[in-house]
């Protein structure tokens, strides 16, 4: 295991996606959200994915310098085309547009289509709540999670993501998953071959397994309730953007690495003032988050957290030990360039 010194980290990412050509809007946020996830503990969507994003820039997989098209279809509404850039650049342009025509209009919402991967979707709905708004961020994915009832997959892991500003601490943050798991817990249970608890995947026939290599698809949250919230992503993003369905997108890992993804994400601000008083509202909503906490736990060996509290967590410890990273993925990084040799701890 090697641990990542994040300001180090930062400095070589970013290098290293200039001298590939990629524009510096791009740079900017595939760094910041990889980082950022990475100190919240969210290690499936952080730093591990950037050697990726790296073989996806070298394929033309993902476009170094997109052209992002607006069509603002009313007052506080928009349909971006993200030109197959990264998906952290173009959906912290969606939601910065979003953000706009909230404070103008009380509500925005920005549909986007012809995106890849944009990383965790907290790194969107946070820059609302740094806005004093409420943010959400949406993003449909490759069919990967079981639908419930059959032995197939049919929506993506589709995540849902909600932000929320707070009275003396970092913003209420959800983002889940509507699937048990994250596909990307799968791989690095692959890459270190470690077994999987029995009920995060199904093999071809629809069997639970153990063996993460033997896994095609993801327990839906809660079962059909996981599945029902899967649909309603898709139909956000996909629908709304008129792009193809989970199903109909191309897997990140197995497909050609030089083939399109078509992924379509989905962003809404509210914000707060046009309802309340914004400090009433972020002083409730810590007193709220205090009565969670201060409720009587099953043992004393454990606290009761609201969410987002893991992430809060990982991130004080994180930026004074490092990132971690398993040896396989500092190879990884080192394939890139050698230079990331000297960020580790």
């Amino acid at each position: 295991m090697v641990h990542f010194d994040h300001s180090a980290l930062d400095r070589l990412m970013t290098a290293v996606l200039r001298d590939k050509g990629v524009n510096e809007s791009s740079v900017r946020h595939v760094v910041s959200s990889l980082i950022q996830t990475s100190l919240r503990g969210v290690d499936s969507h952080g730093i591990n994915l950037f050697p990726h994003y790296c073989k996806e820039v070298d394929s033309g997989r993902i476009n170094k310098n997109p052209h992002f098209k607006f069509e603002k279809t009313a007052a506080a509404t928009a349909v971006m085309d993200a030109d197959h850039g990264f998906g952290h650049h173009a959906g912290a342009a969606a939601i910065d547009s979003a953000i706009d025509y909230a404070l103008q209009s009380g509500m925005g919402s920005v549909s986007v289509k012809n995106s890849s991967h944009f990383g965790a979707a907290a790194y969107f709905g946070l820059r609302a709540a740094e806005k004093d708004c409420l943010g959400f961020a949406f993003t449909n994915a490759d069919a990967l999670v079981k639908a419930h009832g059959s032995s197939e997959p049919f929506f993506g892991t589709n995540p849902i993501c909600f932000c929320a500003p707070m009275k003396d601490e970092d913003p209420f943050c959800l983002d889940m998953a509507t699937s048990l798991v994250s596909w990307n817990k799968i791989n690095n249970c692959r890459m270190n071959n470690q077994p999987i608890p029995p009920h995060w995947a199904f093999d071809e026939q629809g069997n639970s397994v153990t063996d993460p290599h033997k896994a095609i698809s993801l327990n839906p949250a809660g079962e059909y309730k996981g599945f029902g919230l899967g649909a309603v992503v898709d139909i956000l993003c996909a629908l709304l953007a008129n792009g193809p369905l989970s199903r109909d997108i191309i897997p990140m890992y197995t497909s050609a690495i030089a083939d399109k993804r078509y992924i379509n994400h989905f962003f809404m601000v509210i914000d707060i003032r046009k309802f309340t008083d914004v400090n009433v509202f972020k002083s409730r909503l810590q007193e709220m988050v205090n009565g969670i906490r201060n409720l009587k736990p099953l043992s004393s060996a454990t606290k009761v957290m609201a969410a987002g509290d893991p992430e809060k967590k990982s991130s004080g410890q994180r930026l004074n030990e490092g990132i971690p990273v398993s040896d396989v993925k500092f190879a990884d990084f080192l394939s890139v360039s050698e230079q990331f040799r000297s960020a580790a701890k």
